[in-house]
């Protein structure tokens, strides 16, 4: 008899496409997960990124707490929130409130980047060396989910004793090492920076020690995967994503960019060669595409769920695809 399917979540950027603003984006968003809902994904998770137009959701906890309060039955979470620019105490208090509204629905991943520039990381008063205290910054924040202690000086309102899952989040060997260490789930960045993942993901099933939070090794991956009707149109719609991660790299951070037809005319050898080592982890395709090439990607590397992500340009081709990555992932064993 052949295993059940894995676990099939979506994350969402909340993007902002040329000629539309955030309004929409939120809107978009909230329609996403209720679709992802019913098409049978287990979470829905929004990432903290600041200075960046054509991402909403730097206020990712609000957000949070709009899809979760738009949906029934999907997890809602953070992946993740960039804990150097933040307190602990407040990302317990906001978590603990989000889970206190939506029990049992509310997941926390922790990112050791500040997810911005520098110059915005020092308007959000804190600062990128930050990120070498991650690890007390870590357990300080598990500290405040516990129940309080007698004498405990400062605790989570709400927070203190609520079950939030806390995830580590990563695209390198650290965060890795410091989720096996901790005995937490760990979900690595393969949708961007595939290059440590089978190290990392290696390091953290070797080192794992069970915690009170978990009693084994769980990993999930990210995955870019664009399903049309035809594969050419899958590679089409997928020129968006490739055109974002060029103009980042140029400089030009702006509004999300419809797809072109000859992406070769776009970027030049050096770009190219870039982004398709940075994207290299992606399905494209239709549904035959998808099937197999979400299948071969869970043989290989054996992940305990997938979170996929669409940065597609027209909202409605991008529930096309989520809905076709979804019978895919349900086919793949």
């Amino acid at each position: 008899m052949a295993p059940p399917p894995i676990p099939y979540s979506i994350l969402d950027l909340a993007p902002v496409t040329e000629g539309s603003d955030a309004r929409q984006a939120f809107a978009n968003t909230l329609d996403l997960a209720q679709h992802a809902e019913q098409c049978g994904y287990h979470r829905y998770w929004l990432a903290e990124h600041h200075n960046m137009p054509g991402i909403a959701s730097a206020a990712t906890a609000i957000l949070i707490g709009h899809v979760a309060g738009g949906t029934r039955s999907i997890r809602v979470g953070a992946g993740g929130v960039m804990l150097p620019n933040h307190a602990p105490l407040q990302v317990a208090e906001q978590f603990g409130t989000l889970a206190s509204l939506y029990p049992g629905r509310i997941d926390l991943g922790l990112g050791r980047a500040p997810g911005t520039d520098q110059a915005t990381a020092r308007a959000l008063r804190r600062y990128f060396d930050g990120a070498d205290a991650f690890p007390q910054d870590v357990v300080e924040l598990l500290g405040y989910f516990e129940p309080v202690q007698p004498g405990q000086p400062v605790q989570a309102v709400p927070g203190a004793g609520i079950d939030v899952p806390v995830w580590l989040l990563g695209s390198s060997l650290f965060s890795a090492q410091l989720a096996a260490q901790l005995g937490l789930p760990f979900a690595f960045a393969s949708h961007f920076a595939p290059a440590a993942m089978e190290q990392a993901l290696a390091l953290y099933r070797r080192d794992f020690r069970p915690s009170s939070r978990l009693a084994r090794p769980y990993a999930m991956l990210a995955l870019n995967v664009v399903g049309a009707d035809s594969v050419a149109e899958a590679k089409r719609l997928f020129t968006t994503q490739q055109q974002s991660f060029v103009r980042l790299r140029r400089g030009d951070i702006g509004l999300v960019p419809p797809p072109i037809d000859d992406i070769d005319a776009f970027w030049a050898p050096h770009e190219r060669a870039g982004v398709e080592q940075a994207l290299a982890c992606c399905v494209l395709g239709d549904a035959d595409t998808l099937r197999t090439g979400i299948a071969a990607f869970v043989d290989r590397y054996r992940p305990d769920e997938l979170l996929l992500t669409a940065n597609i340009f027209d909202h409605a081709a991008r529930k096309r695809s989520f809905a076709l990555a979804a019978e895919a992932c349900r086919a793949a064993a």
